[in-house]
This record gives C-alpha cells, sequence and structure tokens, in this order.
C-alpha cells in the first residue's frame, strides 16, 4: 500500500540533500564546537556557516540567533526569559488563545509566579483585532507573544503591525514563526521583531533542532544554566549535525516551492469543500501555502482519520502536540466552533515532496469515507428526520 503523507504540519520528510550534507558531522567532523582543537574549530566553522544562513534569511545580525533543541524550547525561553528578565518593569504579558501549546502552558506557568497574562480573542477566520490588542497593552505590559503562521488553521497574523504596535508602546514583541519560515516573507527589522522562533523540522531539516532569533539589546534571562554556550544564552553542547541540516534545508526552500504548494492546497481545498456540509477553517486568503483544515458535521475527526489511514493517507485532527487529547481543539473553539464541529476537524498538511497524483487519489477516497461514517452517525440520521 502507498503512504501519502499528508501531515506535513506536524514534522517533514528530511531532504536527502539535507541528510548528506550532515552525515560528515556524525562519523568524520565530531568534534565539540566549544573545543579550540582542529575538530573543534571544524565543529565551530560549521555552527557559524549555519548561523550565517539562517540570519540572512530573516535580515538579522549573525549574532542573534541562537540554537535551541526546538521549538517549544526556544518559545519557553522567549517567555520565561523575558517575563524574569524584565520584571522590575512590569509582570504582564499580552497573547492569544490560538497560540501552540508550549507558548499557552508557559504563560499558564508564569501566572502561578506572579505574572498577568492577557489572552485576546480572534475572529472567525483566526486573526487577531489590533485595535484590542493596543487596548490591552498596559504600563506594566513586558511582552506581546503572537503566533504568525497558526499550526492548526493556517492563519497568517500581520506580524508587521502588530510590532509596530509593540515599538511604539515600548514592548517586546516575539513572534512564534516555526510553521511560517521559509513558507511567508520575515524581515525582523521592517517587521519590528524583538524574538522569534523557528524549527528545522517543519521545513524538510531535522528533528531536535530550533532556534530564536534575538534583537541585540533585548534584556533576556537564560533558562538552561552550564558552560554559556550560544553567546551565554542556552548552556549546552551545540547539535552540529542537526544545527547544519536546519540550515541546509533552509538554503533549499525557495518561492518555487511555495507557488508549488499553493496550487496542491487549493486544489484539496477546492475539491473537499465539494463535499456536503462542510467548513473550511481559517482564512481562504492569508492563509499558509502548505495547510488545509476543515470541518465535517456529523462525524468524527478520529474516524476520518483512522479511515484514511487504513488507506494509507496520513493526516491529522489538529495539532500534532496534542493530538492524543480527547478535548476539543482549542484553536477551533477560539473561531467559534461548537465543540462537536471541533471534534470534526481534519486537517491536511501538503510539502513540496506531495504530488498532484496523490491530492486526486485523497479527493477520490474522501467523499466515501464522510459518507461512509454519516451513514452510520446516529447524529446524521436524526438531523436527516427533522
Amino acid at each position: 500500500m502507498q503512504t501519502i503523507y499528508l501531515d506535513n504540519a506536524a514534522s517533514t520528510r528530511v531532504d536527502p540533500v539535507v541528510v548528506k550534507a550532515m552525515e560528515p558531522y556524525f562519523s568524520e567532523k565530531y568534534g565539540n564546537a566549544s573545543n579550540l582543537h582542529h575538530k573543534g574549530r571544524e565543529a565551530k566553522e560549521a555552527l557559524e556557516w549555519a548561523r550565517k544562513i539562517i540570519t540572512k534569511r530573516i535580515n538579522a545580525k549573525q549574532n542573534e540567533i541562537i540554537f535551541t533543541g526546538s521549538g517549544t524550547e526556544a518559545n519557553n525561553l522567549a517567555l520565561k526569559g523575558i517575563a524574569f528578565a524584565n520584571k522590575d518593569k512590569g509582570k504582564h504579558i499580552i497573547t492569544t488563545k490560538i497560540e501552540h501549546d508550549c507558548v499557552l502552558n508557559s504563560c499558564k506557568w508564569l501566572e502561578k509566579q506572579g505574572f498577568s497574562v492577557t489572552y485576546l480573542n480572534v475572529d472567525e477566520e483566526g486573526f487577531v483585532n489590533l485595535e484590542e490588542l493596543e487596548r490591552a497593552i498596559r504600563a506594566d505590559t513586558i511582552l506581546v507573544s503572537i503566533i504568525h503562521g497558526n499550526n492548526e488553521i493556517g492563519t497568517i497574523q500581520d506580524i508587521k503591525e502588530i510590532g509596530k504596535i509593540c515599538k511604539e508602546h515600548n514592548v517586546y514583541f516575539h513572534t512564534d514563526a516555526c510553521q511560517s519560515f521559509t513558507k511567508v516573507p520575515i524581515n525582523v527589522k521592517k517587521q519590528n521583531i524583538d524574538l522569534m522562533t523557528l524549527n528545522a523540522h517543519k521545513i524538510h531539516g531535522p528533528k531536535g533542532v530550533g532556534a530564536l532569533f534575538i534583537k541585540k539589546g533585548v534584556k533576556i534571562e537564560p533558562i538552561l544554566h552550564g558552560g554559556g554556550h550560544e553567546f551565554g544564552l542556552r548552556s549546552s553542547t551545540e547539535n552540529v549535525a542537526g544545527i547544519v541540516g536546519f540550515a541546509k534545508a533552509v538554503q533549499l526552500a525557495n518561492e518555487n516551492h511555495v507557488k508549488y504548494m499553493i496550487k496542491l492546497r487549493d486544489k484539496l481545498i477546492d475539491g473537499v469543500l465539494k463535499i456536503p456540509d462542510v467548513k473550511l477553517n481559517g482564512s481562504r486568503e492569508k492563509r499558509l501555502c502548505n495547510n488545509t483544515n476543515f470541518s465535517f458535521k456529523y462525524v468524527e475527526g478520529e474516524a476520518i482519520g483512522a479511515l484514511l489511514d487504513a488507506k494509507g493517507i496520513c493526516s491529522s485532527t489538529g495539532s500534532a502536540c496534542s493530538a492524543k487529547s480527547l478535548e476539543p481543539s482549542h484553536v477551533l473553539l477560539a473561531i467559534g466552533l461548537k465543540p462537536e464541529e471541533a471534534h470534526g476537524s481534519l486537517r491536511l498538511t501538503v510539502s513540496r515532496f506531495t504530488t498532484e497524483q496523490e491530492i486526486d487519489y485523497v479527493l477520490e477516497i474522501l467523499p466515501g469515507i464522510i459518507k461512509k461514517l454519516r451513514k452510520i452517525s446516529p447524529f446524521a440520521k436524526f438531523i436527516s428526520k427533522l
């Protein structure tokens, strides 16, 4: 049975070119980048090459990127590091109700440490109201953290305007760009970004590698203490092989890939919306190039996913980080879906390795699966009698 992988928002296949670039750093160039001997210098040179590649992509300075073990770690460092470094100025943080779990859970933890957090509402497409954001900023506000491209519904926020508001009020602005990096143009200077989270495994790089952009002059405390790696902000021996793979994935990503994914995404959206009683979640226009998210009435997303998997199609009912939870998606609830509608959601995310033939196959299989599930759904039978 063939495998059709449409869960690329959770993780992507590592590009073979990336694997090849990483291989020498496991077997030949295996030194510790902190050592001064030639093997250490060899690793250090690779580390700084990777840093240069990534900073150039976002128009940052080379010493403004630090490498982490994941996007989750980078988000934790951004929120907790800013909070504790700036608590003398204030203890108020602003975020949204549609952030990744690692941001929301970090905020909940900070509330237990005496910080105050405002969770902004979003509209039915997942957008923040900029006037509401500005009204929420107080004299003691130290940080605004708003995701760039949402991992579940694909909505792309106007981070340039958000950054402008934060700059005018002298408040740090952090954005989680794990889903949007290389898919949406990012310029940290023009968009007034102070901190930004990135990671490798959403862009055909390896798992276990993330990065945090920290604008020069930002006051931040480390959350890992040790040998003072990464400019003293993230102690731990760097994963040189993974970091090289991250940079190579960034090098490979280009605008043609984005255009190709948009084509597949739109074909998928148009085809799925032909099925009765289906809703597209998120914005149609301001949407990540690889993301689709649908709600199907009268069926469970888990059941759809299981039947798709039986046909070799990998999908998701929401965020991979909370896929085992029985609770409805907090993102879908925040955009106004009822719990039963949220439970009927399906996320299909493409990559540059997805083929048009694979999309055709999904559009051939999915209508029959929905019809089958609705036929055995007690709720659908009840509705049909009304």
